[in-house]
C-alpha cells in the first residue's frame, strides 16, 4: 500500500494520541499532587513562613492542570511524528522531565524536602529547556507548547529558592508524611 494519509486522517492519529497523553498527564500529575497532600491543607505548609510572591491556592489548582494539558499535546504532537529524525530522544528528554516534575510534590510537600525540591526544580528546567529545543526540529508547535511550563517553572523555582531561604528549618516544622505515626 503507497497510499499517503490525507490530512484529516493525520489529524485524527494527532487526535488519538492526545486523547491519550492529556488525560494521562493530567491524571498523574493530579494524582501526584493529592497523594503528597500538596497545598494550603498541608499542616506543614501553612507552618512555612511563605514570601510575598506566593500566589493564593486557586492559582496552582488553575494552572497546573493547564500546564498539563499542554504538556499532553505537545507530547502527542511528538509521538504522533513517527520516523522525524531525532524523536527518539526528544522522547527521552521529555519523559525524564515529566517524571522529575512527578516527583517533585512529594518531595517537596510529602517530605519537606525544600532544598532537594529546589535543585529538583532546577533539574526539570534545564531538561524542560532541552527538550523544547529537542522538538523544535520536530515540531514546531510543540515546542511552543513548552514555553508557558517552562514560564511557570522559572517562577516556581523562585519561589521554592525564596521558601528554602525563609526557612531553613522547613525538614522540622511539622513531621513528614512517610514518618507520621498514628495512633
Amino acid at each position: 500500500m503507497t497510499e499517503i494519509a490525507t490530512p484529516g486522517q493525520l489529524r485524527m492519529s494527532y487526535l488519538r494520541w492526545a486523547l491519550v497523553t492529556v488525560p494521562a498527564i493530567v491524571l498523574i500529575g493530579s494524582l501526584m499532587g493529592v497523594l503528597s497532600n500538596s497545598g494550603y491543607d498541608n499542616r506543614w505548609f501553612a507552618a512555612l513562613d511563605l514570601p510575598a510572591i506566593t500566589p493564593p491556592g486557586w492559582v496552582f489548582a488553575v494552572v497546573w492542570p493547564i500546564l498539563y494539558i499542554l504538556l499532553g499535546l505537545s507530547l502527542a504532537m511528538i509521538l504522533h511524528a513517527r520516523g522525524a529524525k531525532g524523536r527518539g530522544f526528544a522522547l527521552l528528554l521529555f519523559f525524564v522531565q515529566l517524571i522529575a516534575n512527578f516527583a517533585w510534590s512529594p518531595l517537596f510537600f510529602g517530605q519537606h524536602e525544600v532544598t532537594k525540591a529546589l535543585y529538583l526544580i532546577i533539574f526539570i528546567l534545564m531538561v524542560t529547556i532541552a527538550t523544547a529545543f529537542a522538538f523544535a526540529p520536530i515540531r514546531k508547535a510543540a515546542a511552543w507548547l513548552l514555553v508557558p511550563y517552562m514560564v511557570w517553572l522559572g517562577f516556581a523555582a523562585i519561589l521554592n529558592f525564596q521558601i528554602d531561604q525563609r526557612n531553613p528549618d522547613a525538614e522540622t516544622l511539622v513531621p513528614a508524611a512517610a514518618s507520621t505515626q498514628i495512633g
